[in-house]
Parts: structure tokens; sequence; C-alpha cells
């Protein structure tokens, strides 16, 4: 082959290289285009459809309450609280004798039957309660109460009418809940009618002041008005309903909180079917693990799970739960903390044998704890205790003056125990004034067990400083109220 054909015959294969090249650059190009016109296509371009099919199952509340006479304006929150119920929005002129105040809020219909789910505070109190559907439907149907529930802020109503459009619960948790996901609220702001607002999941599992708080944040607009009202999935799910907003004016500000689905259908269930809730109770009192008590507690490598201050009778000490145990796993969930646990017990049925597992003393513990009922059980689970006559003389451990229970401490103090020592003084600068203790707390426990003397404190103390622990664990009680504390031992 003459040179000069080699020539031609290289440049051929070089272009085909490069045309290969430029067609598998053409080909990637086209699967990123369309995989950025996938994620684009998730986003809505338009909530209209959404809000169009659900927006019928959406109504809005008036109520009346008959109110007794009062002078000049009232609140119903602190003055300056972040957090105001959104209706209240009383008469503030002066007045004499009874008179009637009406508010506004929202809800939604869960069934074709006329059940309707709104906020305790929309109702609180009224004497008459109002519903007026979406335009074009009943306008101001009466309603009744079913059942409230103060600890979520979620109440039941009742409309005697049949064959109405409605909306179903959304998993709180699932898809379409996400940090980052599309809701939709609707309701009635500002008692302006129909509305409808969009935005994302801002947050999840905000707490703001209840026991069972598992707030949905958004910065989806809401105002008042706007309580009661679903927040929507883009599936039109319910997964939360609208509550409180932060605000320092009291207008949106994009910061508002909806009760998540996942509480809020377990109270409905319930107060449907018996008109009250019906909470599963353990039977104990917890606080939460801190990172300086983890050296303390044996068998512990991190803070987690509820370290348990009382059992009293009940549930728990049936089972054989015992001051002291770290409750690690309820009913094959792995325990957090305190607050993930009362809300695991509380959405729990009366009477479940629960399987539980507890570290105690470096080793773990499985047990059987036959739920109560927190409503009936938990006010009467704590007896006040006997008026101690013995006398002892003080010690000074820790930077605590410490005192065996006398008549006269119990007198000084308001004891509610006669078992411990009692602290008469605390130094200012020591660590034990940090972590907030205070004159009249009495220490029941040590290194998670008994103590009744200064003997057995030192004793306490002597055993950790021997078992290499750098702080002890003190169960104190204040009030009756326990907590653990953890002091670092003195070198």
């Amino acid at each position: 082959m003459k040179p000069k054909a080699i020539a031609i015959q290289q440049d051929q294969r070089q272009m085909g290289r490069m045309a290969t090249a430029l067609l598998t650059l053409v080909a990637f190009a086209l699967m990123l285009a369309q995989a950025t016109m996938s994620q684009a296509q998730e986003r809505p371009a338009t909530f209209a459809d959404l809000a169009e099919q659900i927006s019928p199952s959406v109504v809005n509340i008036t109520t009346s309450t008959t109110i007794a006479g009062r002078t000049g304006p009232q609140g119903l929150v602190p003055e300056g609280s972040p957090f105001e119920d959104f209706f209240n929005d009383l008469d503030p002129g002066d007045r004499n004798g009874p008179q009637r105040s009406s508010a506004l809020g929202s809800g939604f219909v869960i069934s074709e039957n006329g059940y309707i789910v709104t906020n305790n505070h929309v109702i609180e109190g009224a004497d008459e309660i109002l519903i007026e559907f979406f335009p074009g439907g009943e306008p101001g149907v009466p309603a009744e109460l079913i059942g409230t529930d103060p600890n979520t802020d979620i109440a039941v109503l009742k409309v005697d009418l049949d064959n109405l459009p409605y909306v179903e619960f959304g998993d709180s948790n699932g898809v379409g809940s996400r940090v980052g996901d599309w809701v939709m609220a609707m309701g009635n702001p500002l008692g302006q009618g129909f509305s409808v607002s969009a935005g994302i999941v801002s947050a999840r599992n905000r707490a703001l002041s209840g026991t069972y708080d598992d707030y949905i944040q958004t910065d989806a607009a809401i105002n008042r008005g706007n309580s009661g009202g679903p927040l929507f999935n883009t599936n039109g799910e319910v997964i939360g309903v609208n509550t409180a907003i932060l605000s320092p004016n009291g207008g949106s500000i994009g910061i508002g909180f909806a009760m998540s689905s996942a509480v809020v259908t377990n109270v409905v269930d319930q107060l449907i079917e018996f008109g009250e809730t019906r909470r599963g109770w353990l039977g104990v009192r917890i606080q939460d693990v801190t990172p300086d008590m983890v050296d303390a507690i044996d068998g512990l490598d991190l803070a987690r799970g509820a370290l348990v201050t009382d059992v009293p009778p009940g549930p728990a000490e049936d089972a054989g739960m015992l001051s002291g145990d770290v409750v690690l796993i309820f009913d094959g969930i792995e325990i957090e903390d305190t607050r993930e646990l009362v809300r695991i017990v509380g959405n729990s049925p009366v009477g479940k044998e629960v399987p539980v597992s507890v570290l105690r003393e470096g080793d773990m513990e499985e047990l059987t704890v036959v739920l109560g009922r927190r409503e009936t059980s938990e006010a009467v689970a704590f007896p006040a205790s006997t008026e101690p006559e013995e006398e002892a003389e003080e010690s000074q451990i820790l930077g605590l003056t410490l005192s065996e229970i006398t008549p006269e401490l119990t007198d000084q103090f308001s004891l509610s125990t006669d078992e411990g020592l009692v602290i008469t003084a605390i130094d200012p600068d020591s660590e034990g004034a940090s972590k907030g203790l205070l004159e009249g707390d009495v220490i029941t426990e040590a290194g998670q067990q008994k103590v009744g003397t200064v003997t057995e404190l030192e004793e306490r103390i002597t055993a950790a400083t021997e078992a290499g622990r750098k702080s002890i664990l003190l169960l104190v009680r204040r009030g009756g109220d326990p907590r653990f504390v953890a002091l670092v031992l003195e070198e």
C-alpha cells in the first residue's frame, strides 16, 4: 500500500473515534437532560387540580360562647407568648353581665357520615358549633361534640348528614412527609373563608409544650383561623392538623406547626369509639440519660434510653422494673429518649402485653409489662410518705452538706420522703450547684443503690472510685419528683 493511502486510512480511523466519542457525549447529555426533566416533573406545576379534588372536605367552624362580664380587653394566652390560639377573637369592649362571643376555625371531614376533625382550642367551652361547608355546600349545620383531647389539642365533631365528601389520613412518617416534600394547607384564615397555601415540610418531630407532641413544621402560610384545618401531602392525604404558629406579631412568618397524623389518627379513633382517650400507662417516672451519666451507668455506651427514677405500684412494678433501670427497647423499638418512650407508650393499647428490655447494673433484663390506663392511674400512683422521727449529724461530701432526715428538716423543707440524705447547704462553686441541686433536695440513691446514712453514701463513693469510675450517679428527689444527677468524684 502506498504511504498516501495509509495516511488517509489513519485519518479515517481517527475521525471514526472522534465521532464515536461525540455520539457518546451527546447520549450522556440527553440522559442527563431527561433525568433533570423527570426531577422537575416531580415538583407540582400547580396545586389547582389537587385543591379542586379535596377542598369539598374542608370546613369552616363558627362557635358561640357565653362569657362572664369583664372590663377592658382580655387575652387567652400570656402577653408576649409566641403561640397564640388563633380564633378566640373576643370583643375587647367594656361589658357588664354575660355576653355572647363568637370564634372562627377550620376542620375537615373524615367520613361520609359526618365525622369532622378540628383543634380542641377551636371549640373549647363553646355552647354552639356550626359547620360551613365548601361554597355550594350546606351552610350553618349544627355539630355535636363527640370528644376532645387537650393533650394533643384534637377534637372530633359530628354532623347529621350523609354522603359527604371526605379525606383520609396519610403516613406522616412516610414518603411525601419528608423534610423538603411539598405540602398544602387549607382553612379559614382570619375569617376570610376558604383559602389554600402551599409550602414544604421544614422540619419533623418538633415538640412545643405537650407530652405527646410530634409536630410537622412547615412554611406553608398558616394564620389565625387556619387552626384545625388539614395539612395535605401531594397525594391529597392528611398528614397533619394545623395547630400553632411561631410569630412575634401573630401573623404568619413561615413557621407553622401541624400535629402529625401518626398521633392524630390514634386519638381520633379513640374519641369516636369511647368519647375519650385511653392511653397506655407504664407506671414509672423517667428522665433522659445525659452524657455525663454514661460513665456512671454500667454497660451504657451512649446517652440513650429512658432512665427510671421511680416505680410506684402499677404495671412496671408488677413486671419487676426497678428505679435505676434504663429502658432501651420497648415493644421492639429502640428508645432514644424519654419523649419517644412516652409517645410510644401512650399510643399503645390499654392491657397490651409489651416486652421491655432494660439495662440494670450492667446486664440486660427482659421484662413483660401489661400496660395500664394513664387517665385513671397516674394521679394516684405516687402517695405521700410518713414523717420520720430520727435525728442525725451533718457531713460535707462533694460540696454538699448532708444530713439524715429528721422531723425538724421534714418541716423545714416540706419533705415528702423519710428515706435518704437531705441537702442542708451547698457550696455555690460546687458541681452540684452548677447542676441545679438545692437545699432541701433529698439523695435517696448513689451508684443505683439506696442510701439512708452518710456512711452508706461514703461506701458507694468508695466503691465507684475503686471501680475506676470518674463520676457517681445520685438519685435526687425534690418535692416528690425524682431525677438522676451525675457528680464527678474528687481525685
